[in-house]
């Protein structure tokens, strides 16, 4: 069993975004999977990327967006939804509503995110 503690979990930050890495490589010891909390203040933004040899899982929580997609699509997801971006796949998310939009992502194999962000 592991049992990860609040202290051990880090906050990434981007201008709008904060990623809590709950379970990741420098706080866990599996190699399977990546999971992190993710708040996306209204107006913010994550730019279209992909991750070229990981799949992710985004279970929305909280508020509305849009997912960024290749090609300049978007598509609507709001709480409850989930969506699964396969590897290689574009994705992002733009806030576009007046409220906090918070989700939950799952990524297997595991990445260190740290590379993404500004504030780490």
């Amino acid at each position: 069993m592991e049992l990860i503690r609040k202290a051990c979990v880090k906050t990434l930050r981007n201008p709008g975004v904060e990623s809590a890495q709950l379970l990741n490589p420098e706080n866990s010891k599996s190699e399977r999977i990546t999971i992190t909390r993710v708040r996306v203040e209204s107006g913010a933004e994550q730019g279209r990327h992909c991750h070229d040899s990981s799949e992710q899982i985004w279970i929305a929580l909280k508020g509305k967006g849009k997912l960024l997609l290749a090609d300049g699509k978007e598509e609507d997801f709001s709480e409850g939804d989930t969506v699964r971006f396969a590897d290689g796949d574009i994705h992002g998310l733009k806030n576009d509503s007046g409220e906090l939009f918070e989700y939950i992502s799952v990524t297997s194999p595991p990445i260190n995110f740290s590379y993404a962000y500004k504030n780490k």
